[in-house]
């Protein structure tokens, strides 16, 4: 089984576009997630962490730059592509101005879609720091199409495991402490058993012997270090 590239929000209150761009992203292995409009999605995306949103500007009630104004104002990142039927450059502009990282003018290409959604995601990650293939050792991590492989071979990682690892990743070569890893995964409430819980699985996953990890290194009371890139 494929792992999926990417997981993408899409936001448009039309059924028929929806529904095109479930079947052409999923057919290229995308995860596609749906909301019909900017509130769910303002919502689905407080509880739920996407690589990319791809959304409409003319929507009822809550319009797409509105959408983007919102997302943007509370530190999220996420790359948003818009999609639009407006041509116009002003219209581009205000979304651009706003937090979007690209503009696509329906009707439109799913190739050119994908592509521009790659470029927004890999921008994004080289903004925040990060490259976009991250190797230490035996194991490389691809952040753009969210691969792990381990001596060549690709590793399952559940959703939680692999936003643990990335987040290693980040500050891969630097002690994260429990305290930091719980609120950026759980929250402020987590009981660091989960975290110990998570690590170990981990470690069973990408470490050649779980029980002497060459990657993910324990400070003794502290947090946790994932061995610096190579």
């Amino acid at each position: 089984m494929t792992t999926p590239l990417l997981h993408i929000l899409v936001v448009d209150d039309e059924p028929p576009i929806r529904r095109f761009l479930l079947t052409s992203l999923t057919a290229q292995q995308y995860k596609v997630s749906e909301a019909a409009d900017g509130g769910t999605a303002l919502e689905m995306l407080r509880k739920e962490s996407f690589d990319a949103l791809v959304l409409d500007l003319g929507m009822p009630e809550m319009d797409g730059f509105e959408v983007i104004r919102r997302v943007r104002e509370t530190g999220n990142a996420t790359p948003i592509v818009v999609l639009s039927a407006r041509a116009d450059e002003a219209g581009k502009v205000r979304a651009l101005d706003l937090g979007a990282d690209d503009y696509v003018t329906k009707p439109f290409g799913i190739d050119e879609l994908l592509a521009r959604i790659r470029a927004a995601v890999r921008h994004r990650l080289q903004q925040e720091g990060e490259r976009p293939i991250f190797k230490s050792g035996e194991l490389t991590v691809d952040l753009v199409r969210r691969v792990v492989t381990v001596r060549g071979q690709e590793v399952k990682l559940t959703p939680r495991e692999y936003d643990l690892l990335r987040l290693l990743v980040g500050s891969a070569g630097k002690v994260l402490t429990h305290k930091f890893i719980m609120q950026e995964l759980w929250g402020p409430e987590a009981d660091v058993q989960y975290l110990r819980i998570y690590i170990r699985t981990l470690r069973q996953k990408i470490e050649t012997d779980p029980e002497q990890p060459a990657l993910i290194s324990t400070e003794q009371g502290v947090g946790y270090r994932l061995r610096a890139a190579d």
